[in-house]
C-alpha cells in the first residue's frame, strides 16, 4: 500500500482534519482511523440534545458517511491503533495488520476521569463520552430517578441540567467551595448555582467523598464526613485526561498530552497532533502551554494541522473559546481567565452581564458572560477579536455599558 496520510482518531479534530487536506489540495490517500461505529459525529449534543430530544435521538454527524465516497477518504470504522512504528512509518492495528503513512496525525482526543475511589468502577457508576452511553443516560434519566453527578465543572452542570429536565431527582457533589471554580469568576457560578437551585437540584459543595457504596436498591456515596447519599445512578463529571498512551509508547514527548509546537507538530517530524490530546504553546499569551478540551479547538486545529501537514509554516493563534448551555442560560467564555488582574462588568438586558478581564498592563486577556439565549453571543465575539488583537481598551469606556465595544475595534 502506498504511504499517504493517515489520521487516526475519527472525531471532530481528525474529520476536519481529512476533509481540510483535500480542500487543500493533497491528491494522495487519506485514511481515517476511529474505534467507534459510528462516522464522526460532534460530541457537545451528547450532554444536551440527545438527552433531550423528545424523538428517538441519532448522532449528530460532523460528515455524511457518503462524503468519504464521494472525497475519496477512507474511513476504517471499529479498528483500534495499538502502535506507531516511527522507524517503518507504520501504524500497527489490535489485529496485527498494518498501515503504512506519510504523515501521521494523532487525534486521538481525551478520556474520562476515574476517581481513585473504592467503588468507582461499579455497574452503576458511569461516565458520558461516546454516543452509546448517552443514550444509556437517556434510558436513566426519567421522572423519580435519583441521579448523583459527581463533579460541579462544566460536563456534570449540563448533565444535571437535562437530567432535571427529564423529571428525574438530582444531587450535585462538587469538592470545592462552588461550582466551575476553575472555569467562571464567582458571579457567573453564582447565577449557575441559583438557577441548578431553582430547578430543584441539591448542590453540596465542599464535600470531599469517601467511596461509593452498593445498596439494596442501587448505589449511596459516602461523603468524607460519613453522610451517606443514596442514588439509583452515579455520573462521574470530573474532568478528562489526554489520550497519549499510544504516542507515549511511540517515544513522543508528553506534557499534559501530546506536546506540539506552534504548528502542532511533534518531536518527529513526521507526526503531528490536534484536538483534547495535545498541548501547545498559545502565542496570544506568550507562548503559554495549554490544552484545551473544546468543539471549536478540536475543529480548527485539525484544519491547521492538515496546512502543516502540507508543509505551512504558519502558528496556530486561535483565541481559546468555549460554551456552555444549561435550562435557559448561555455561558459562553473567549481567552483565558486566569490570565486576567482585573475585571470589568458590564451589564446587559434581561439580566445578562460580561465580565472583562484585563491584565496588569490593562490589556484585555478575556472576557466571560452569561444570559438567557444568544444574549451576551455578540459581546464575546467582540471581545474575542479584541483579545486576538492584544487590545488595551480604555478602563472607563469598557465599564460603561453605553460603549459599544464595537467602537474599540475602530480604536
Amino acid at each position: 500500500m502506498q504511504p499517504g496520510m493517515v489520521i487516526v482518531g475519527a472525531g471532530e479534530a481528525g474529520a476536519r482534519a481529512a476533509f481540510a487536506l483535500r480542500e487543500q489540495g493533497w491528491a494522495g490517500s487519506i485514511t481515517l482511523v476511529g474505534d467507534e461505529v459510528h462516522a464522526p459525529y460532534e460530541r457537545p449534543p451528547l450532554s444536551k440534545a440527545a438527552l433531550l430530544d423528545e424523538h428517538g435521538p441519532s448522532p449528530r454527524y460532523i460528515v455524511a458517511e457518503e462524503r468519504f465516497e464521494a472525497e475519496t477518504i477512507t474511513h476504517l470504522a471499529k479498528r483500534t491503533v495499538v502502535a506507531i512504528e516511527r522507524d517503518r512509518h507504520l501504524v500497527r492495528f489490535d489485529d496485527a495488520s498494518v498501515l503504512p503513512y506519510d504523515k501521521l496525525l494523532l487525534a486521538t482526543g481525551a478520556a474520562p476521569r476515574r476517581l481513585p475511589l473504592p467503588g468507582a468502577n461499579k455497574p452503576g457508576c458511569v461516565t458520558l463520552r461516546r454516543f452509546e452511553d448517552a443514550l444509556h443516560l437517556r434510558e436513566r434519566f426519567h421522572p423519580g430517578a435519583e441521579i448523583t453527578i459527581i463533579g460541579g465543572g462544566f460536563i456534570g452542570l449540563e448533565l444535571a441540567a437535562s437530567a432535571r429536565q427529564r423529571g428525574a431527582e438530582v444531587t450535585i457533589i462538587e469538592a470545592l467551595p462552588r461550582l466551575l471554580s476553575r472555569g467562571v469568576p464567582a458571579e457567573i457560578a453564582a447565577v449557575v448555582q441559583e438557577r441548578h437551585r431553582a430547578a430543584g437540584c441539591t448542590l453540596l459543595c465542599g464535600e470531599g467523598i469517601a467511596a461509593i457504596e452498593e445498596e439494596p436498591d442501587g448505589l449511596a456515596v459516602r461523603l468524607a464526613g460519613g453522610k451517606l447519599i443514596l442514588a439509583d445512578l452515579v455520573v462521574l463529571g470530573v474532568g478528562a485526561s489526554p489520550s497519549v498512551a499510544l504516542a507515549e509508547a511511540a517515544g513522543l514527548a508528553i506534557d499534559n498530552g501530546i506536546a506540539v509546537d506552534a504548528r502542532l507538530r511533534t518531536n518527529d517530524e513526521n507526526i503531528f497532533a490536534a484536538g483534547d490530546c495535545c498541548s501547545f504553546p498559545l502565542p496570544v499569551y506568550g507562548g503559554r502551554r495549554v490544552r484545551l478540551e473544546s468543539w471549536r479547538n478540536a475543529q480548527e486545529q485539525g484544519a491547521h494541522a492538515a496546512r502543516t501537514m502540507l508543509g505551512d509554516n504558519t502558528s496556530f493563534d486561535a483565541v481559546p473559546w468555549f460554551w456552555s448551555d444549561q435550562y435557559d442560560l448561555s455561558l459562553q467564555v473567549a481567552g483565558l481567565i486566569d490570565e486576567g488582574r482585573h475585571a470589568i462588568r458590564r451589564d446587559g438586558p434581561d439580566g445578562s452581564f460580561l465580565i472583562c478581564h484585563l491584565d496588569d498592563e490593562d490589556r484585555l486577556v478575556a472576557a466571560s458572560g452569561i444570559g438567557p439565549g444568544n444574549a451576551i453571543a455578540r459581546d464575546i465575539r467582540l471581545c474575542e477579536m479584541l483579545i486576538a488583537r492584544r487590545a488595551h481598551p480604555d478602563k472607563d469606556k469598557l465599564a460603561d455599558p453605553a460603549t459599544r465595544l464595537k467602537s474599540f475595534l475602530a480604536a
